[in-house]
């Protein structure tokens, strides 16, 4: 008896854990490292931006509580793997590299990279970079693209660990040109410091790009990644993620189909 007593309360223990599992803010890892007007933190100390709001308006749509969790962009991967997190919602290409070791929801939005440098310096691309300092984000899509297709036209490619380093470089002189998300370059020329930049050319369309930004989740996670979906065309058709991407973006980057 005192046996099968241990195994009843053994699955009352489990069913109870289970429970407060399925109870539990969902953590949403975003990048420790301010990525404006995507996630940076309000005068309140609060992060915000287009997709900390979206990452609640989609919580609130497959009614769980969200629970931000800023972690380093290098290591955002290892922190999903390791349960510290449960999705990345940080702006992440879906790339067949990335999709060895995580899954992800469908693609929320499409953005593509851009070269931003001088307004007076004559830049072609990518035949005129020849002789040129350009700076990268690590692990992003950009940096993927400027190592597969930039090699060979004779431009210094500087990677760094956070996208606020390689603008600080650019306006300071240290880098002649930057390959970087084209809304965030948006937001960047807008400051006051960048006036006498522009943005030179778009990236061509490359599988480094991947299919668009989706939300990053542990492989085989199909119960969360199902409400997610849901979610997402959710908010995409009742005109949530516009009204989001027109306030913080000032344009409608999100992906329909």
């Amino acid at each position: 008896m005192h046996y099968y007593l241990k195994i009843a309360t053994a699955f009352v223990t489990l069913g109870i854990a289970l429970c407060a599992q399925a109870d539990a803010p969902l953590k949403v890892g975003i990048s420790g490292e301010p990525y404006p007007p995507f996630t940076y933190k309000a005068a309140s100390g609060d992060w915000t931006g287009f997709e900390v709001e979206l990452a609640h308006a989609l919580c609130a749509a497959i009614e769980r509580e969200c629970e931000i969790v800023p972690t380093g962009w290098s290591g955002i991967i290892l922190s999903l793997q390791a349960g510290r997190i449960d999705m990345i919602m940080n702006s992440m290409s879906i790339t067949e590299k990335r999709q060895k070791v995580i899954d992800f929801t469908r693609p929320y939005y499409f953005t593509p990279g851009s070269y931003v440098a001088a307004s007076d310096l004559a830049l072609g691309i990518p035949n005129g970079l020849d002789g040129l300092v350009m700076g990268v984000q690590a692990a992003t899509t950009n940096a993927t693209y400027a190592r597969r297709e930039l090699r060979d036209s004779g431009v210094e490619i500087r990677i760094y660990n956070q996208a606020e380093q390689v603008n600080n470089d650019l306006l300071s002189g240290r880098l002649d040109v930057i390959l970087a998300d084209e809304i965030a370059m948006v937001q960047f020329l807008d400051r006051d410091e960048a006036e006498g930049f522009e943005i030179k050319a778009t990236a061509p369309r490359h599988d480094a790009y991947g299919e668009g930004i989706g939300i990053g989740l542990r492989q085989d996670e199909d119960a969360l990644r199902a409400p997610l979906n849901e979610a997402i065309n959710a908010v995409i058709t009742d005109g949530t993620c516009a009204s989001l991407s027109e306030q913080y973006l000032g344009t409608d980057v999100c992906v329909y189909d």
